[in-house]
């Protein structure tokens, strides 16, 4: 079982966000989920300027198994974006929670995040879909 830092949410689709201020908020994919994809070789990731909804799938990242959507926690504009992850994808499966993260987002609902997972509550949720 991965460690997972307790200043982070998540979605059940296993993205996490981590609150900044000033509205902003750092959005990646949770450990687990680089775990199951397996080694990243492509990350797409939106523009800054791009607004983005929550909910909807607003980056790609690809392994050799798979490519799957990566959704945003909150609604509002990206105003960075992880340029590193172009050239080096992999940094999302050494760091998940640190170097590896996606995009940041100016949230236009900040209390959009209210109904994300509580660190402990998504630790259940890992827990519920190992059995």
């Amino acid at each position: 079982m991965s460690d997972i830092p307790g200043d982070l949410k998540f979605l059940k689709s296993h993205e996490w966000a981590r609150v900044e201020g000033d509205g902003r908020v750092t959005v990646g994919i949770s450990d687990h989920a680089q775990g199951l994809l397996g080694d990243l070789v492509y990350v797409e990731l939106p523009n800054v300027g791009d607004r983005v909804e929550a909910g909807n799938a607003c980056a790609v990242v690809e392994s050799v198994k798979a490519a799957s959507d990566v959704y945003s926690p909150v609604t509002g504009s990206v105003v960075e974006v992880n340029e590193s992850l172009a050239d080096k994808p992999e940094t999302i499966n050494e760091d998940a929670y640190g170097d590896g993260w996606l995009f940041v987002v100016v949230a236009e609902e900040p209390d959009q995040l209210n109904d994300m997972l509580s660190p402990d509550d998504y630790a259940e949720l890992l827990e519920d879909e190992d059995h």
